[in-house]
């Protein structure tokens, strides 16, 4: 099971404008966004999260983080403690959700080892950013999310902790309170001791938390500093909290006549409605995918009998197994209407909407011990940055 860590959170100092500081995580960012975040406030945390620059850049980020701490900007707990994070919001279909985790150190495991479990396969992506930034600022600045399969971590979290911060994003509002009492942090620590921790996103994070702490080992000779662990927020795998959308499929590489061809070994191909939110809920109703050509049109993918027999009931399983000596490549796009963009600017040969990724699938698959295919799912609200930062500096733990 996996080690949990309370540790002395560095946050913006009372009375700091929350709404100017914090931002989206660095990997929803655009350049524009970064450079209007930037310009909001100096203090901005994408100063230090997504730096500007050559290539001082990740220098200049830990000088900045470190003058922040000496001009008082941010300040660190005197003792360690964990941090409650609650999101408030109202998903698609207009149901009002409230996600409780807690803000907390996860530890460190090899592949395989256990405890903290990978949710997908990944895909190719560089994580030299990252790891040069961390290695740098000796700093957790994005968490990992990480869905607990132990029970009861919702009740543990359901007293208050002291306020430290809100902000209200889209329309989610984001609150995060510390908590400091030693019997309080060991009984919330028990409750998430008992039972694996599944990586719901932020894989890539992870994996670079294990090669910074190698680097800490061979640098150190020593296996107790704040290396060992990693900025994760941990919530309670419920459906009454996770709010999971779909992550579609992008297709290029091919002609939408061979696509079509290729689908139809495992897919009856039908004329389906103008794609709409509308059609996403029947999409699930009736158990069906969607094929959206460049012209706007779309069509029913209706599972063959037999088609998908051995396969894991996964849409982007179903599309491996259909797709699999297709000559198509796939690129992955959130959003119904992103995905209508892309496809209609004639760039991409079609897309295929697939349906939200069910919690009794997501729990089977980790229980089993198997992987699901690249963006399966998508969780929403996403974390915002700057809320705490992690120091992981190679130092002995206290």
């Amino acid at each position: 099971m996996p080690r949990i860590a309370p540790f002395r959170a560095v946050r913006y100092a009372p009375g700091a404008d929350l709404q100017k500081v914090i931002a989206p995580p660095y990997d929803v960012l655009s350049p524009a966004d970064v450079a209007d975040l930037a310009a909001l406030d100096a203090h901005n945390i994408v100063h230090v999260d997504v730096p500007s620059g050559g290539a001082d850049r990740y220098e200049v980020a830990a000088r900045t983080l470190a003058e922040w701490l000496a001009d008082g900007v941010l300040v660190q707990d005197a003792a360690p403690s964990l941090t409650i994070y609650r999101m408030a919001f109202t998903d698609a279909t207009g149901t009002s959700r409230t996600i409780v985790g807690v803000l907390c150190g996860l530890e460190v495991v090899d592949v395989d080892a256990g405890g903290v479990l990978p949710h997908e396969r990944t895909t190719a992506k560089a994580v030299t950013d990252r790891l040069d930034l961390t290695r740098a600022t000796a700093a957790n600045l994005s968490p990992v999310w990480g869905l607990s399969l132990a029970s009861g971590l919702t009740a543990a979290l359901a007293e208050p902790g002291e306020p430290v911060g809100e902000v209200r994003f889209d329309g989610v509002v984001h609150t995060v309170e510390r908590i400091s009492d030693p019997q309080r942090i060991a009984a919330i620590t028990e409750v998430l001791a008992a039972d694996d921790v599944l990586i719901a996103d932020g894989h890539h994070r992870y994996s670079i938390s294990r090669t910074y702490r190698d680097e800490v080992r061979a640098a150190t000779g020593r296996d107790d500093t704040e290396a060992e662990f990693t900025l994760t927020f941990v919530n309670e795998l419920v459906a009454d909290q996770l709010s999971i959308e779909a992550i579609h499929r992008v297709y290029t590489g091919t002609t939408i006549e061979q696509l079509r061809t290729d689908l139809a070994g495992s897919f009856d191909l039908e004329p389906a409605p103008a794609p709409t939110p509308a059609l996403l809920a029947e999409m699930v109703r009736l158990g069906r995918l969607v094929l959206v050509a460049p012209d706007g049109s779309a069509e029913w993918l209706v599972p063959k009998a037999g088609a998908f027999d051995g396969v894991r009931a996964l849409d982007g399983a179903y599309l491996e197994h259909a797709l699999a000596d297709s000559a198509a490549e796939v690129t992955y796009q959130h959003g119904l209407d992103e995905l209508l963009s892309v496809v209609g600017s004639g760039e991409v040969t079609a897309g295929i909407l697939i349906r939200p990724t069910s919690l009794e699938e997501i729990q089977r698959t980790a229980r089993e011990g198997l992987l699901m295919p690249p963006k399966s799912t998508f969780f929403t609200p996403k974390l915002r940055t700057g809320l705490l930062v992690r120091p992981t500096a190679a130092t002995p733990r206290s």
